[in-house]
């Protein structure tokens, strides 16, 4: 499987979500506004509770601050959660 977030490989692509997640965002992600005023769709964060790149605790903040946010946790599992089939399929699903 070829798959286009990891061609560079796993290391370049933590250190992307790295300097992307520990950047300067210059905004509050919990103020973004609901792009779905008539409830006509939602988005879905999925995390896993042993990702050691994104704390959970930020994640579930956001999803708690914006309905219209559907928050996954997964046990078990870290940051390249969606790169294992069974999940990628579920979130392809959602």
């Amino acid at each position: 499987m070829n798959y286009k977030a990891r061609q560079q490989g796993d290391y370049e692509s933590l250190v992307r979500d790295m300097i992307t997640g520990f950047g300067n965002w210059e905004f509050d992600p919990a103020d973004i506004a609901n792009p779905f005023p008539n409830n006509e769709g939602s988005v879905h964060i999925w995390q896993g509770l042993d990702d050691k790149i994104i704390p959970y605790q930020l994640n579930r903040h956001v999803s708690e601050k914006l309905p219209w946010v559907r928050y996954h946790e997964i046990t078990d599992i870290g940051h390249l959660l969606a790169f294992k089939r069974n999940f990628c399929e579920a979130i392809i699903r959602d």
